[in-house]
């Protein structure tokens, strides 16, 4: 057939190469004429597991922060639980001596830690970040005792539901002061998970009584609300400092300068308002507390590791779980029957927090495909450069000969 019937033949490749060829016997064969055998194509081709594990090696490596406040929150219900069934082992502990032990320990093992590995300044922390570390400290202890101190006039629903305003306040804040991107997706998302809260605890100030119990006293529950929303601009206050530290303090800097301001606070407190100590009876009564000491510092760990990796929004989302985690403690404990508002509650909680893990994933995917994009163009910009540049050289070479 002539070769005039044929369709001509147009080039996909410049004009002039920026690559030295070499010759056909020093190229190695581009193709292997020997067939794929079984064992090739399972090394080349991944496994199943190997995909989901890459996957969820992935998920971890992006939600690292939120799964570290996740857990801080499942640690901070067994130590919650471990109060309760302090309580009602003899004689009550007060407020402030719960604080003192708690955060006494917390402190003894923060600087141990330190000391051992030659953190600097394990004291006081780094210099140019003390006085947030001073402010995380004194806001942190503002939030605890509000708790503590709710719950004597409050039930344990009401706090519940107030102390979760804070996660909320958290972002917000964090998006003005810090700068820090909060969607309106994890806005609706917070909001979601408040509604989940509510249906848990279900407050007496929304649902009514729900025992035949006489109501505290009107004064002292104002007060208690009162103390409780101070603690909610404490915890706020707290959160948003831990996050404009970030990693130039290590975290056992924030737990020791927390700790230490805490316990100094409530000895004060104790001496002013001459509480008297109560001292251990039984062995149970140590275990308790070693619990709570020993497990406040591991959750402080983990709520202070999550919020240095994680933006203050999606991290105090991660928060809003801690009630899912109480209810499944107090069902094999206590064995109480949740009821079809708390599994409700409870599966809008997961869903919401599963729904901004998710959305966090889309979006770093797309910012990964937009750099990418933005590498590839910047490439190819310089190559049309050096092409241009070449064949202006070898034109003026041509004309000088």
């Amino acid at each position: 057939m002539p070769s005039e019937s044929r369709n001509p033949y147009v080039a996909l490749t410049p004009d002039h190469a920026d690559f030295a060829l070499r010759s056909f016997e020093e190229t190695p064969a581009l193709i292997s004429t020997r067939p794929l055998s079984g064992e090739d194509h399972i090394h080349t081709k991944p496994t199943r597991l190997q995909s989901l594990l890459s996957c969820f090696h992935d998920f971890v490596s992006l939600n690292a922060g939120l799964l570290l406040v996740m857990a801080a929150s499942a640690v901070f219900s067994v130590v919650n639980l471990a109060v309760k069934l302090v309580q009602n082992l003899g004689e009550p502990v007060s407020t402030a001596e719960l604080i003192i032990v708690r955060m006494g320990i917390t402190y003894i093992c923060s600087v141990a830690y330190m000391l051992i590995q030659k953190v600097p300044d394990p004291y006081l922390g780094p210099k140019e970040v003390r006085l947030l570390l001073m402010l995380r400290g004194f806001t942190g202890f503002i939030g605890l005792f509000s708790v503590y101190f709710s719950l004597q006039y409050l039930s344990l629903a009401d706090v519940t539901v107030l102390g979760f305003l804070a996660p909320m306040c958290t972002a917000m804040t964090g998006s003005f002061f810090l700068k820090e991107n909060f969607t309106l997706k994890e806005g609706l998302a917070s909001l979601c998970s408040l509604m989940g809260v509510v249906l848990i605890a279900r407050p007496e100030f929304l649902f009514g009584s729900q025992t035949d119990s006489s109501p505290s006293e009107e004064d002292n529950r104002m007060l208690a609300i009162g103390v409780t929303l101070l603690g909610v601009i404490g915890s706020t206050a707290s959160m948003t400092t831990i996050r404009a530290i970030g990693q130039r303090a290590h975290p056992m800097h924030l737990l020791a300068v927390f700790s230490m301001q805490s316990v100094i606070a409530a000895s004060i407190f104790m001496i002013a308002g001459r509480l008297p100590v109560v001292l251990p009876i039984t062995w149970e009564w140590v275990g308790l507390f070693a619990v709570i000491g020993i497990l406040s510092f591991v959750a402080q760990i983990l709520l202070t590791m999550g919020f240095q990796r994680e933006q203050a929004g999606r991290a105090s989302m991660a928060l809003y779980t801690q009630i899912i985690f109480a209810s499944i403690l107090e069902r094999v404990v206590f064995h109480t029957t949740p009821t079809f508002l708390s599994l409700l509650g409870t599966s809008i909680i997961m869903v919401s927090a599963i729904y901004v893990a998710l959305a966090k994933k889309n979006t770093s995917n797309e910012e990964k495909l937009e750099g990418e994009e933005d590498v590839a163009l910047e490439e190819g910009l310089l190559e049309a450069s050096k092409h241009r540049n070449e064949s202006s050289r070898s034109s003026m070479s041509e004309d000088q000969m």
